[in-house]
Order: structure tokens, then C-alpha cells, then sequence
């Protein structure tokens, strides 16, 4: 059996920036009283988009929910580094929603064992950083992925990735819809199954996270080393991102 830590001397420790805990902001904030903000973005652009169906799914029970829901359009959306920048509008309609959104869902084929390349473009043209602001930190991710054969989860771990990359709070469920063109009617809405509860059970689970989570976000990402640097050396470093 190991001895307990008997020298609990920090001398690492830059203690003007270190903090205790603060009971108060973590667990008890203000509330906000609007509904929660939701963004729905999907990866298909077909017509019969059963990534899109799906979402339409969701973002309907979101709203009985009592979710204010928005889905972007990735119609027109250019790629990245093909002489568009952030002054495209459609690059300004998805970055003005990520900044007005406090979670989303991310619903994408899987194509090739992977999300599609239109999903990882919309994501890709969502900033790390915009000045000081990290547009996704701390929001919350629902992650939705729909199959043409078996059941796969390979592009809702991919989506796991990518939302940790953008340092937001990926809720533990997820949806993964297998035969995605036997699951729906031919009026594009999902038929009654265990798939379709899931993805219930998915929107529930981001509600609930949701609102536990948006008035306490800055102090959730709040984080020791960061308040160690100064706002200048922050900002170069959070931009370092612009030359990738």
C-alpha cells in the first residue's frame, strides 16, 4: 500500500494566479430565462439528405423541448483556402450562428468510414479564435451520424474529436442511424423505432447539459495557465491558428 503525499509544498505554483474553487460561480450562477440556443449544422447536400432528415428530427424535438433552433444552410458554403475568407457570406451567416448559438448538434453521413467532406468544411471555417473570443469554448455538442448499411460509429467519433478540438462539452450520447433509407417515410420523417427514441434520449440529454452549463461557461473553461499569460501573449498564441 503507498504512503499517503506528505509534502504538499508548491513551489511550482504561480500563486497570484492560482484559485480555490468558487462554490458559488460553479454551482450557483445567475440564471438565464431564454430558452436555450441551438445550432443544427448536417452533411449532406442531396436532396433526400437523410443527414439533414435527421436533424430536421431533432431540431423538432429540441423545440418541443423548449429550444431556440436554428439550422445553417451549407449550400454555397465555399472551401476553405479557395480564395474565400471570412468576409464571404456564407463563412459570415455560420460564424454569426456559432457566436449567437449556446450548443449544437452536428448530424453527418458517414461516407468513405468518415464524416463528409462538407461537414468537416463547416467546421473548419468555424474560428478557434476571433480576437480573444473562442467562438465554440464551452459550448455544448450533440454528435448524429447516419449510415447506408450497418451501423458504424466512425463519423460520431470523428465529431468527438473535432468537438474537443474546439474546446466544446460533448454530451456522453449520441445517435448513429444504421439503413438510414429504411428509417424514414416518403414524406422524410422517421419512422417509430428504437433510432428514433435515441435520438431523443440525445436531445434531452443536450438540453439538460445545456442548461446546466451556459451560465457557468467562462468560469467552467476559466483555466490557471492561461491566466499566467498576458492578454498579449494569449491573443499571438490563440491566433496562431489563422496560418494553418
Amino acid at each position: 500500500m503507498s504512503e499517503p503525499v506528505t509534502d504538499l509544498t508548491t513551489p511550482q505554483l504561480d500563486e497570484a494566479c492560482f484559485a480555490s474553487i468558487d462554490r458559488e460561480k460553479l454551482l450557483a450562477p445567475p440564471v438565464s430565462a431564454h430558452p436555450p440556443r441551438i445550432l443544427i449544422l448536417y452533411g449532406s447536400l442531396r436532396e433526400r439528405s437523410f443527414s439533414r432528415l435527421s436533424a430536421e428530427e431533432a431540431g423538432r424535438i429540441l423545440q418541443k423541448l423548449g429550444a431556440e433552433v436554428r439550422f445553417f444552410d451549407p449550400s454555397g458554403l465555399p472551401l476553405v483556402d479557395d480564395g474565400a475568407d471570412a468576409t464571404h457570406p456564407k463563412v459570415r451567416e455560420l460564424r454569426d450562428l456559432v457566436a449567437w448559438c449556446e450548443g449544437m448538434v452536428w448530424s453527418s453521413p458517414e461516407r468513405h468510414g468518415a464524416m463528409t467532406g462538407l461537414m468537416k468544411t463547416q467546421v473548419d471555417w468555424i474560428p478557434l479564435s476571433e480576437g480573444a473570443v473562442r467562438p465554440t469554448q464551452g459550448k455544448t455538442l450533440a454528435v448524429m451520424q447516419v449510415s447506408g448499411g450497418s451501423q458504424s460509429f466512425n463519423a460520431v467519433n470523428q465529431m468527438r474529436v473535432l468537438g474537443r478540438w474546439m474546446r466544446m462539452l460533448t454530451i456522453p450520447n449520441q445517435s448513429s442511424v444504421p439503413k438510414a433509407f429504411q428509417e424514414f417515410d416518403a414524406e422524410g420523417r422517421m419512422r417509430p423505432s428504437p433510432l428514433y427514441d435515441r435520438i431523443v434520449d440525445v436531445m434531452e440529454e443536450l438540453v439538460k447539459f445545456t442548461l446546466l452549463t451556459r451560465d457557468r461557461t467562462d468560469y467552467l473553461v476559466d483555466r490557471y495557465s492561461e491566466r499566467k499569460e498576458t492578454a498579449a501573449a494569449l491573443m499571438k498564441r490563440v491566433n496562431l491558428s489563422r496560418a494553418t
